[in-house]
C-alpha cells in the first residue's frame, strides 16, 4: 500500500488495521477483570499501531500485520502493567490458590486435581471455581512477557529487553526461562494443555473453545485461571 510516489502509504495503513486493534482488544479483554474497559483497550492499542507505523520498515522482511500485532499487544501490556488493574483482593486470592497448589503437589508428587485444591483451600468444589473465575488477570502480564507467538514474531521480553550490547548471561537465563515454561505447559492437565493451545496458539477467544470442548465460556475462564496458577508455581524459581 504506497502512494503515487512510492512511500508506504501509513494512513490508508492505520485505517486498514483498526479492527486488527478491536481483534486483539477482544481477545485479551476475556483474561481481564471487570473493571477493564474495552475501549480503553481499543485507544490504547490505536497508539501501538501508530507506533508500528511509524517504525516500520519494509525491508526487514517482516510482514506489517504482524509486526503491528506485537506493537499493539505490547502497548496494551504497557498500559495494564502502568495501571493498578487488579484489586488486592484478588491479587491476595491468586496467591492462596497459588500456595494451596504448591502444597499440594509437594504432598501427591502430581498435579493435583480441582477437587484436591479446593478441599486444601477448605473450600467446596463449587466455590473453588467461582474463585477460580473472579482471580483471572492476575495472570495476564505474566504469561505474555514470555515472548512471541509464531517464529519471527517478536515478543514483549524481545522488544523491551534484548538488544546488540545485551548481557549473554541474561540471555541465557532467558532462554532457560522459555525453555522450562514449554516444559511446564507440557506437564499440565490434557484439557487445561488443550487451552493453552487454542488460545494462544490459535487465537481463539473463549467462545470458540467452549464451542470446541463442549462447556461453558465461565468453565474455560476457569480452566485458564487454573492453568496459569500451575504455571506460576512451577515457574516461581525463574
Amino acid at each position: 500500500m504506497y502512494t503515487a510516489k512510492g512511500q508506504l502509504d501509513r494512513d490508508a495503513l492505520f485505517h486498514q488495521h483498526l479492527p486488527l486493534v478491536r481483534r486483539i482488544a477482544h481477545h485479551m479483554i476475556a483474561k481481564l477483570p471487570p473493571n477493564v474497559e474495552l475501549d480503553d483497550l481499543v485507544q490504547v492499542g490505536m497508539i501501538g499501531l501508530t507506533d508500528a507505523l511509524s517504525r516500520y520498515e519494509a525491508a526487514q522482511g517482516v510482514q506489517f500485520e504482524t509486526f503491528a500485532s506485537q506493537r499493539i499487544r505490547g502497548a496494551m501490556l504497557d498500559e495494564l502493567r502502568d495501571g493498578d488493574w487488579m484489586s488486592r483482593g484478588a491479587r491476595k486470592s491468586q496467591k492462596e490458590i497459588e500456595q494451596a497448589l504448591h502444597r499440594v503437589e509437594q504432598r501427591l508428587g502430581r498435579s493435583p486435581m480441582e477437587s484436591e485444591i479446593a478441599a486444601e483451600l477448605g473450600m467446596d468444589l463449587a466455590d473453588y471455581q467461582a474463585l477460580l473465575g473472579k482471580v483471572r488477570g492476575t495472570q495476564l502480564v505474566y504469561l505474555e512477557d514470555m515472548g512471541g507467538g509464531e517464529e519471527g514474531e517478536e515478543g514483549f521480553l524481545d522488544r523491551h529487553v534484548a538488544d546488540e550490547g545485551a548481557d549473554p548471561m541474561a540471555v541465557l537465563r532467558d532462554q532457560r526461562l522459555r525453555t522450562s515454561l514449554v516444559a511446564a505447559i507440557k506437564q499440565l492437565p490434557e484439557r487445561e494443555q488443550h487451552i493453552m493451545g487454542m488460545y494462544y496458539e490459535h487465537d481463539m477467544n473463549l467462545k470458540e473453545i467452549a464451542a470446541v470442548l463442549g462447556v461453558t465460556e465461565s468453565r474455560v475462564c476457569q480452566l485458564h485461571s487454573q492453568a496459569i496458577a500451575r504455571l506460576r508455581t512451577k515457574m516461581r524459581g525463574h
